[in-house]
């Protein structure tokens, strides 16, 4: 029999009067297996500190249950989407306080460096046992975050490998102002689109920065140069981006001020290629 699509409005469970005054750790559960999530709201209704407060089992219903419910932690399936790491960056734009607990459908490196570095608060396996992971959320609820044995050795070799390198010149070259306001923008895991947007440029000259920078710290790719901006404290003294200009609704330009304010970033004379990553 067809299963019937879940709307992020039913089957929230509140908790009852008397159930105790302890503190519950709301959970949004967002999978694209309707037994799954069933399994789900079967085991977490056996423990009396969690409460299943919404569902979703595609992309869109979890940003309108991200928005509508309020909830401590929400349950991600990555196959909700092509693009994991990139829903992660928005659902915590759209709602920071939200912790997120990634469900994977298989051990994964690169898309586990990946959701950590993008924000993700706790990455679980498919497979991962029902004890184990009702701790994982009472750890993220408490500010913790949590990866298995085997996520844990992937970040501490990625730290350890880029902070192992040798010291060289290379390490220790300062990067121009227009340089550290891009690389402070990537380490938040912005887009080259929404930088350029940012910074009052076009993605082409971001890409061109982006190179520059790769070639002067010696990194490949973007999750190299934030581990590199981490473990050297390259952006301790960076000035923060700055807001986008606001648009002003009685002539729909932006004001006088926005204009002087925004630093404009000249295209580099030189051509640069794509970055690969």
């Amino acid at each position: 029999m067809a299963s019937i699509p879940v709307s992020v409005e039913e089957n929230v469970e509140q908790p009852q009067q008397g159930e105790g005054n302890g503190h519950f750790i709301r959970v949004i559960v967002a999978d694209t297996q309707a037994i799954f999530r069933a399994g789900l709201r079967k085991i977490f209704a056996l423990e009396d500190d969690i409460r299943v407060v919404g569902q979703a089992e595609t992309l869109s219903q979890t940003l309108s249950a991200a928005k509508k419910f309020s909830a401590d932690i929400l349950i991600f399936e990555a196959a909700l989407t092509t693009n994991p790491a990139d829903a992660v960056s928005d659902l915590l734009r759209q709602s920071p306080a939200l912790k997120l607990v990634v469900v994977t459908p298989e051990p994964n490196e690169e898309l586990t460096l990946e959701l950590f570095r993008r924000g993700a608060h706790g990455i679980v396996s498919r497979e991962v046992e029902p004890e184990m992971l009702v701790e994982c959320l009472r750890k993220v609820s408490q500010g913790e975050p949590w990866l298995d044995s085997q996520g844990i050795h992937w970040v501490l070799t990625a730290y350890r490998t880029q902070g192992g390198r040798p010291s060289s010149p290379r390490t220790k070259v300062q990067l121009t102002p227009k340089e550290s306001l891009i690389v402070s923008c990537v380490t938040q895991g912005m887009k080259n689109k929404e930088i350029a947007l940012r910074v009052g440029t076009t993605e082409q000259v971001v890409k061109n920065y982006l190179r520059k920078v790769y070639d002067k710290l010696g990194v490949a790719d973007r999750l190299e140069l934030a581990l590199f901006c981490l473990h050297n404290r390259v952006l301790d003294a960076a000035v923060k981006p700055p807001n986008p200009p606001q648009t002003s609704p009685a002539n729909g330009h932006a004001p006088a001020e926005a204009a002087t304010t925004s630093p404009a970033v000249p295209e580099p004379s030189e051509k640069a290629s794509e970055p690969t990553n």
